[in-house]
């Protein structure tokens, strides 16, 4: 199976061992990259980054806790998450799904939460 992941770039070291890990069980791992901040490389690494949504099979979101938010998706994440509903990507959370404003958005694209168990991932 084919996963891309999505989250945070503040979570890269934690997105490169969940790579490293889903890697090891068989899966192909495509993640973001750290980019240049600069508005063009920041174009540059979301055109990138949805390529990679188109190649996978399924697109798993590390939801890890940030600004005091358990299971943080922020907008990118949220952006990220659209490109794959509108391709019928199954999606994965990692965590369960933040209590914030666009809460009942997330529940309309239907993901799975894992819970943390990469074998809930089919």
């Amino acid at each position: 199976m084919k996963l891309t992941l999505c989250g945070s770039i503040a979570f890269h070291h934690e997105i490169e061992a969940v790579a490293k890990t889903l890697e090891s069980l068989g899966y192909e791992v495509r993640f973001p990259q750290i980019e240049d901040k600069s508005i063009d490389g920041k174009e540059q690494a979301i055109r990138i980054h949805f390529e990679k949504i188109e190649w996978s099979d399924a697109v798993l979101i590390l939801n890890y806790e940030k600004n005091s938010i358990p299971g943080y998706i922020w907008g990118n994440t949220l952006v990220e998450m659209g490109l794959a509903f509108y391709l019928r990507k199954p999606i994965y959370l990692l965590h369960n799904i933040p209590e914030i404003g666009y809460k009942e958005e997330i529940l309309g694209m239907k993901p799975r939460v894992i819970d943390g168990d990469f074998g809930k991932i089919i």
